[in-house]
């Protein structure tokens, strides 16, 4: 990681940095480019929700080669409706009190030096929710495999979003980071 420094993107700096930030989401995700012209008002308009925050990583060039971001879970946003739908009601509690990691990607040429690690420690060092929330495409890859060594769990397997024919995990864990991995503690986990 020498020469790239981490920083964090307030929502209108996040909305002016589009581009840059969904070009590394398209070269991560191996998308075609019109990809990213469909998900920027997306992107957008999760900067505008509730606990939103950003983190790039930016080398001394400029260049953006990773990015995380994400929110505060909320009722009657779509992703938290799928999920509620996948727990049956949410028994063990985890859509309580989350912050949903929308998007945690790093350049291709840049991955496996621990860039995608450190910006997910800095995106979550200073998140007060009870637990954090993330879905990811099935399968065994870098992105398993760091989310499996900070000690995130299954909460879904296998899990069909409306209008996705690709299976997904979704996996949680409690937050701050150095907390005891596990669903979050209360009336609902007992």
């Amino acid at each position: 990681m020498t020469g790239t420094r981490l920083a964090p993107l307030e929502p209108g700096t996040f909305r002016t940095a589009l581009p840059d930030l969904l070009e590394v989401y398209l070269a991560a995700m191996r998308y075609p480019p019109g990809t990213g012209e469909a998900r920027a008002p997306l992107w957008a308009d999760h900067s505008r929700r509730d606990g939103f925050r950003c983190v790039a990583a930016v080398d001394e060039d400029g260049s953006v080669a990773g990015l995380a971001y994400g929110y505060r879970g909320r009722p009657g946003q779509w992703w938290y409706s799928e999920v509620a739908r996948g727990l049956e009601g949410d028994p063990q509690g985890w859509l309580a009190d989350y912050f949903e990691l929308t998007e945690l990607h790093v350049r291709p040429d840049r991955q496996g030096v621990g860039l995608g690690e450190s910006l997910l420690r800095s995106l979550l060092g200073p998140v007060t929710t009870e637990s954090v929330l993330l879905s990811t495409p099935e399968g065994e890859n870098r992105a398993w495999r760091l989310y499996r060594r900070v000690g995130f769990r299954d909460v879904l397997r296998d899990f069909l979003f409306t209008g996705d024919g690709r299976r997904f995990g979704v996996l949680g864990r409690a937050l701050p980071l150095d907390a005891q991995v596990g669903p979050p503690v209360g009336p609902a986990a007992s």
